[in-house]
């Protein structure tokens, strides 16, 4: 079935035209004149893309089903031999579940959510999500034995088997996740369990909206709220695609959702969502629009012209083996108190110790890291947290450069606090969601060189997400540990989480074996930090 394309109605006679809408209808033209003045390459590329956004308006493809969106296409494309776009997960519950209890209450609450349930099927102009009509459940619940090498703990064969299914690519033929039951499963604490490992292609959803998947599969959860099918009478065009897709991440409630920005820059990011609007503000509304666009300038400038991170032995070209870590919890009290006392934020102390825990590995290895940087890319979250649910990817990216050659603990983190303020009002996040969104419209090497550009400038992915404050239970069992990892893209081998849940916070880290054989000897850094900084601030003069 072919989507008619209604052509652009002209205004009625006496009536104005928006700005916005004349942009629009200008379009075309604008772009034919343009790419006359590319070179030859460049022409061709642009065809391409011009030819991808029509084919996918128009919904030529003729497939029963849901188009993927493009940002969730980059993500789609974006495996590599040595990075698989997979977020990968680990809980450990006592006492132990059995694998049927598991699979009814995945069909019960997982199922529930219609991207669980359907397959990915490419194509030239991007994807479609398809209905799996042969779904099994067998083939995504799977129950496991852990190898178990001699001296080694059950904990490090969990970690090991964990960094195996990293690098394990999912079966395309089916829907992109898959959960790993251990029943059997002993910790390093000695109490007896079990261990789900779970893994969840990133075209699916990213950190956040997974958070509220995770709420809905626990004990006294809730199911997802029914979505409404879109009918095809309204599917957009391409011009109403590219103003879903790139301007309305600027509109209030997405700015809102973004910790990072100010309200001087939210309200400038609003009118630059709505021109009427801030045509009718006169010149208030002008110099916030003038605002808000050197920002932009500013800041896509930054993104482009970012230095190289200092080349350190976590910099270089990734294999093809995965490996995972992580730390007992830290009590997030502890944190808090820390924080409040050198007037950080508790992302401030953790993101400090991180920087204070890779310098120490650095020097373990016998490297000086003096004076040495590296870039972090942290996500940030661009949709109201009650639209979590939708799933698909809503996020942007900033980039940190951790201090990691600075050794004085209270120092480096009035250094990250420093750097954390500097971010805010920032409009990174919002142009690096709008590189995914064109970057879906690329054919995959165009696609893949634009992306690079993040992978040549940043040697880390980190995210920091708050879990649950209250202890999980899940078919009973009790939810004693959770982390996670988000892949890194590109040639970037480090990727480090933070997540507090039930009063804690744990660090965990995933590395290339290429350019970091035992990630734990990273893991093994972060305690000392944290009690070196502990220390420090206890002995600082007390204030009223």
């Amino acid at each position: 079935m072919v989507t008619r394309i209604p052509a652009p109605r002209k205004a009625a006679p006496g009536l104005s035209t928006s700005p916005l809408r004349t942009m629009r209808d200008q379009a075309p033209e604008v772009a034919r004149k343009a790419a006359q003045a590319l070179p030859p390459a460049a022409r061709k590329a642009a065809t391409v893309v011009q030819k991808n956004v029509r084919r996918a308006a128009t919904g030529m493809l003729g497939l029963s089903g849901e188009r993927m969106s493009k940002v969730d296409t980059a993500w789609l494309r974006m495996d590599s031999h040595s990075n698989l776009m997979m977020i990968n997960g680990v809980w450990t519950l006592s006492p132990g579940i059995t694998w049927e209890a598991l699979c009814e209450r995945v069909q019960q609450r997982l199922l529930q959510y219609p991207r669980f349930r359907q397959r990915v099927v490419e194509d030239a102009a991007g994807a479609t999500w398809v209905e799996d009509r042969d779904f099994d459940i067998a083939a995504h619940v799977l129950r496991e034995k852990l190898p178990r090498r001699t001296g080694h703990s059950m904990q490090r064969a969990l970690q090991d088997r964990v960094g195996e299914l990293a690098m394990q690519p999912l079966d395309t033929r089916r829907p992109l996740w898959q959960m790993h039951l251990i029943e059997d499963f002993v910790g390093d604490d000695g109490a007896k369990g079990s261990a789900l490992i779970v893994r969840i292609h990133h075209c699916i959803a990213d950190g956040i909206a997974l958070i509220s998947v995770t709420m809905s599969l626990v004990d006294g959860g809730s199911e997802p709220p029914k979505r409404k099918a879109r009918a095809d009478k309204e599917a957009a065009t391409a011009e109403d695609w590219i103003a879903d897709a790139l301007i309305k991440p600027f509109t209030g409630l997405t700015v809102k959702a973004l910790d990072l920005a100010g309200d001087s820059a939210a309200k400038s990011l609003q009118m630059l969502g709505d021109p009427e609007k801030a045509m009718h503000h006169g010149l208030t509304g002008t110099m916030d629009m003038a605002r808000v666009a050197y920002q932009l300038v500013s800041d896509a400038a930054a993104l482009a012209l970012m230095p190289d991170d200092s080349p350190t032995r976590l910099k270089g070209q990734p294999g093809s083996a995965k490996r995972v870590a992580w730390c007992p919890p830290i009590p997030l009290e502890e944190v808090k108190a820390i924080g409040k006392a050198l007037n950080c934020s508790i992302n401030d102390v953790l993101l400090s110790c991180v920087a204070g825990a890779i310098g120490g590995y650095l020097r373990s290895q016998g490297d000086d890291p003096t004076g040495q940087e590296i870039r972090a890319m942290i996500p940030v979250n661009l949709r109201p947290m009650e639209e979590a649910w939708k799933l698909g990817n809503r996020f942007g990216l900033v980039p940190l450069v951790l201090p990691i050659g600075v050794a004085n603990p209270v120092e480096r983190v009035y250094e990250v606090r420093k750097r954390m303020n500097a971010l805010k009002g920032s409009t990174q996040p919002i142009l690096a969601f709008a590189m995914l969104a064109v970057a879906g419209l690329m054919i995959k090497p165009a696609q893949d060189a634009l992306l690079n550009l993040f992978g040549r400038k940043t040697t880390a992915v980190m995210t920091n997400v708050p879990g649950p404050k209250e202890q999980l239970t899940l078919c009973g069992a009790r939810v004693t540990q959770c982390m996670f990892w988000v892949p890194q893209s590109g040639d970037i081998g480090l990727g480090v989480s933070i997540l507090s849940y039930g009063g804690g916070v744990q660090f965990g880290v995933i590395t290339d074996t290429t350019l970091c054989p035992e990630p734990q000897q990273i893991i093994d850094a972060f305690a000392p930090e944290f009690d070196q900084l502990s220390l420090l601030t206890l002995m600082l003069p007390w204030g009223d």
